[in-house]
């Protein structure tokens, strides 16, 4: 009998949390309802980084993709087919790559003691707010 009362208050308390954690994830996940006012737009960060021209941030930034994960040979040679620039020492791209791959920018992979790069796909969510536009009365504008 003990033990029988003692699953009976087990249960009797879990069935209050059920409800409780019920209650909360209703909470987290209601949607955010949009006004039609706003319009949302799905972007690239790519779209909106600028690099300065002919740094060795800029080349690395144009010659690596999203699709596939490209060496440090593929990436020098791709440099030299773009831009006619020979880097003699690889080691003075792995700091840019190493900030982009810190910043989250660019995913790094070692496989069999060869390094490979590719761009993350980074997606940012743009909404527009209707701009108000004042009116100004033609006779006011004219006399200011």
């Amino acid at each position: 009998m003990r033990i029988a009362n003692f699953f009976k208050n087990l249960f009797k308390k879990d069935n209050v949390v059920k409800e409780l954690t019920k209650e909360l994830k209703e909470e987290i996940y209601a949607e955010e309802e949009e006004t039609p006012a706003q319009k949302v737009e799905i972007a690239s960060i790519w779209d909106y980084l600028e690099f300065n021209e002919n740094t060795q941030a800029a080349h690395l930034a144009s010659v690596i993709r999203y699709d596939e994960w490209v060496s440090m040979d593929e990436i020098r040679r791709r440099i030299w087919d773009l831009f006619q620039i020979d880097y003699k020492n690889e080691r003075s791209l792995y700091p840019y790559l190493k900030t982009m791959v810190d910043l989250g920018l660019i995913e790094t992979s070692n496989i069999g003691g060869k390094r490979k790069w590719r761009k993350r796909d980074l997606l940012i969510k743009i909404k527009d707010k209707k701009k108000e536009v004042e009116e100004i009365a033609i006779p006011q504008a004219l006399s200011k």
